[in-house]
């Protein structure tokens, strides 16, 4: 069945026809949910909440936006619902997981563990260049993270977003431009990768710890992010580090069962969890 007729059974009903469609843009749409909610299991929650939503209401699409902005837009509002919970995030968030992962030896265990034993506990820089941007990106205000997430990692239109978030081109415009100021300003400041004088070692630092034998300047010099920090301005350097993290998938990488226990240290560095061992307890009940 070409899409067209598929559309068209959507719309009058037809489930199977709708999950077909919905099944082409899945992947992305949770990908996209886990930027920004950084949680596996909220993602899957807000997907499954998304297509019965969309489907429950699929004879209101109007065919104004492709079927996926469409969707994408349900998806967004109910990460907003969920988002609107907690507080946004500080740009020392990672700072203070670091510290309470020295200070406790059973979650650097935890650490070594999903290293050594998961098939998704590898450790490579760029993917943790990517938890980075999205450590970062959750200090902005929720609409000018979904505006910037969309754009630039998976290259959503001005007007599209627009429709998603329900504002105009010039509101978009204005969201985009301070969402990328305030994110190169605090990569410029912290990343050590692109400025000598930057605070935050992070990637290298956990590198040397898991990846030992490893050339350490070899393996930097392999991001272009690197190369370039000499000779780029900042905002050509912000552009690079979006087209690393466009490359990575963040629920299907080398790391990502890896980067979900750092991620899940600093939850409860900055207090949005109340115990690192809570999660692993509840998946094991």
């Amino acid at each position: 069945m070409e899409k067209e007729e598929l559309l068209l059974s959507a719309i009058a009903g037809d489930i199977n026809a709708f999950q077909a469609l919905f099944a082409g843009f899945q992947h992305q749409l949770k990908s996209y949910l886990y930027r920004l909610v950084t949680d596996r299991d909220d993602v899957d929650d807000l997907t499954q909440d998304t297509f019965v939503r969309a489907f429950t209401k699929i004879g209101t699409f109007n065919r104004r936006s492709s079927l996926k902005t469409w969707v994408f837009r349900i998806a967004t509002n109910l990460a907003y619902d969920h988002l609107r919970k907690l507080k946004r995030w500080q740009a020392d968030a990672q700072d203070r997981a670091a510290d309470l992962a020295i200070s406790s030896e059973e979650i650097r265990e935890v650490f070594w563990m999903t290293h050594d034993t998961s098939p998704a506990g590898a450790y490579e820089m760029k993917e943790h260049i990517d938890y980075c941007f999205t450590c970062i990106s959750k200090t902005l205000p929720i609409e000018k993270q979904v505006a910037l997430i969309l754009k630039d990692i998976y290259d959503f239109q001005v007007k599209e977003i627009c429709l998603i978030l329900g504002k105009t081109e010039g509101v978009i415009k204005h969201l985009l431009n301070d969402a990328r100021n305030t994110m190169t300003n605090i990569f410029e400041h912290r990343c050590a990768l692109i400025n000598k004088n930057g605070i935050c070692h992070q990637c290298s630092h956990i590198n040397e710890i898991f990846n030992p034998k490893q050339n350490q300047q070899e393996e930097l010099m392999k991001l272009e992010l690197v190369k370039a920090s000499k000779r780029y301005n900042r905002e050509q350097l912000f552009e690079l580090r979006t087209l690393l993290v466009k490359a990575i998938d963040p629920l299907n990488a080398a790391g990502t069962d890896f980067h979900e226990e750092i991620m899940n240290c600093l939850k409860t560095a900055i207090g949005e969890k109340s115990n690192f061992f809570d999660r692993k307890r509840d998946k094991a009940e």
